[in-house]
């Protein structure tokens, strides 16, 4: 089975399944062809997250996909370039790219297919077309001025003709159809499969990609803070980059294990949420009640809160999820919303306060600045895949980064480079502040969940902010009212913006609450009246999970996919 943000993702992912691939190979594939047919979403230049469980290991793995910041990224560069924050836009966003690599290591050592054949899928994409989403067309129009006025290469790319392609437009990219071509072709007179990838990461990290893209972001080009500025990364740095993996942190809920990567992404604050669940009676996380709506937001609200304050690295992750400090977080978990910003206290530290600046440019209580006019919105999202094969192997992988608007097209190459680095803070006493050659803190979050020894469901989502608050309700609904995926993830869901977006520049909303109507009236009047400030938005406008997994009780496996904007599918025999 397979579950995918994009149709032709889940199709090429249960086509090389049928073919007797397994589960690797095909998200593989199937993430690749994300990289072509989502690229507003993801891209080369980009970055992901992943968790498997492969069915000959005793325990689940991550796999680290995130580049870290180039060696000449230093907060005094940043600042002497009259920055105050790293923008959100441009090639000084740029952390080193790690999605190819994570990808081609996997491959490489829980694969069996040859690289040509993984990429034959995304490269026919490239060069011969797609669809174009409507998504995809929107931003491009949206982009459209900055493109024209001031990045060009991108307006030679995404505007062919000089105007803005039409959704369902059969769309190509040949620059990039030559890359990864050049990459299945790199090893073709190597003695063995693993040779031949070790190859293609060779000529990936020192060859045309890593030279192209330090001779084009030493040009200097807009950012999104409106000024004119060069990139730092270098082919060095991509020499210096190596995906892998990591062994990842875990909490126990109603029973169940849930697995996420370590505190250099979000996951582990949805593991602080739960825990601070766990122990609450069923009617009192019920999403679908206001009591319950209301547990879950304050309880998102503190998780959030300590992500800001202590994430960076795990070291902190021991003490959020000791039994003492959740003891001490439950307690704040009031009738009322919290309208300040409330992390806790770890005893070898106290909380790093980041700046709380309002979406509208004012600061709090005297900390920030305000922010400056957007050259564009250049915002982008993310995309998602989950595997599960015939033999036990279940694989969820969250790419992202290196979207179309991220940064100028490099000519060459077909793509831009990802702005992963937005999420640092030009503070060095902030445990995620930018440091040259470490990660930066990533939202991509994607999750396995475990019934005894063995990973029994693999999920996750697009979202920013939203990855890890999507996912809470759906396992609440899961593992506590005992739905089925598919009718959790139809479920109508909601969020808080009560916390510092990762994304720049980088603003806090007090006690905001955003909620798909269909959750009702009675929930929104239940969450005003405690106080929340209430945003009703359309029926299915949040959210684009999927999931994949094992019943193993029945000898079945599953998927299932989101209906929002009728482009996720689950696909599977």
């Amino acid at each position: 089975m397979a579950a995918a943000t994009h149709w032709l993702a889940t199709g090429t992912a249960q086509a090389v399944l049928e073919r007797g691939g397994n589960a690797f190979d095909a998200a593989v594939a199937g993430g690749f062809v994300l990289q072509v047919v989502e690229p507003h979403l993801n891209g080369p230049g980009g970055d992901l997250v992943g968790l498997f469980h492969a069915a000959s290991d005793e325990s689940p793995r991550v796999l680290m996909g995130q580049g870290p910041a180039p060696q000449r990224a230093t907060i005094e560069h940043y600042r002497s370039e009259g920055l105050d924050t790293v923008p959100g836009a441009g090639a000084l966003a740029a952390a080193v790219p790690g999605a190819v690599d994570a990808w081609l290591v996997l491959l490489r050592d829980y694969g069996t297919w040859e690289l040509a054949d993984v990429l034959d899928f995304a490269i026919g994409y490239a060069r011969d077309g797609h669809p174009l989403l409507a998504s995809a067309a929107a931003t491009i129009e949206r982009v459209a001025p900055l493109f024209r006025d001031e990045w060009h290469t991108s307006a030679d790319l995404w505007l062919p003709g000089g105007r803005v392609p039409r959704a369902g437009d059969v769309f190509r990219n040949p620059a990039l159809a030559r890359v990864l071509e050049s990459l299945a072709q790199a090893g073709h007179s190597a003695d063995s499969r693993r040779d031949r990838i070790e190859a293609a990461r060779s000529e990936w990290q020192t060859g045309s990609v890593a030279r192209a893209t330090e001779a084009f972001v030493a040009r200097p080009h807009r950012h999104s803070t409106g000024g004119r500025h060069a990139g730092v990364i270098t082919a060095d740095d991509f020499a210096a980059f190596s995906a892998g993996y990591e062994e990842p942190l875990t909490t126990v809920f109603r029973g169940r294990r849930v697995v996420k990567a370590g505190a250099w992404t979000q996951g582990p604050a949805l593991l602080e949420a739960l825990a601070l669940l766990d122990p609450l009676p069923d009617d009192r996380i019920d999403p679908a009640t206001p009591e319950g709506a209301h547990t879950i937001i304050e309880a998102l609200k503190l998780a959030l809160a300590d992500r800001d304050a202590h994430f960076g690295d795990d070291s902190a992750v021991a003490e959020i999820l000791s039994p003492a400090f959740l003891t001490e977080r439950r307690a704040q978990l009031a009738p009322e919303a919290s309208h300040e910003w409330r992390p806790g206290s770890l005893s070898d530290r106290a909380p790093y306060r980041p700046p709380l600046v309002h979406p509208d440019g004012t600061s709090v209580a005297g900390t920030g600045e305000p922010t400056v006019g957007r050259a564009g919105d250049t915002r982008g999202d993310t995309c998602h895949i989950d595997v599960v094969d015939r033999w036990g192997n279940i694989i969820s992988v969250t790419p992202s980064g290196g979207w179309l608007q991220s940064s100028p097209t490099i000519p060459e190459l077909g793509f831009a480079l990802g702005t992963r680095l937005q999420m640092t803070w030009l503070d060095e006493t902030s445990p995620a502040a930018l440091r040259p050659g470490a990660r930066p803190r990533t939202t991509l979050s994607p999750t396995l969940v475990m019934t005894g020894d063995r990973t029994d469901i693999a999920m996750g989502t697009p979202g920013g902010d939203q990855q890890d608050q999507w996912q809470l309700p759906m396992l609440l609904r899961m593992l506590v009212g005992g739905w089925d995926a598919q009718a959790a993830i139809d479920a109508p869901t909601l969020h808080t913006t009560a916390m510092i977006d990762s994304f720049w520049p980088r603003t806090w909303t007090p006690a905001g609450v955003v909620m798909e109507d269909r959750l009702g009236e009675e929930v929104a009047a239940g969450l005003r009246s405690r106080g929340h400030d209430v945003t009703q938005v359309g029926p299915w406008a949040l959210g684009r999970l999927s999931a994949v997994g094992i019943d193993r009780s029945r000898g079945l496996l599953w998927a299932a996919a989101n209906p929002r904007g009728m482009q996720g599918y689950a696909a599977g025999r």
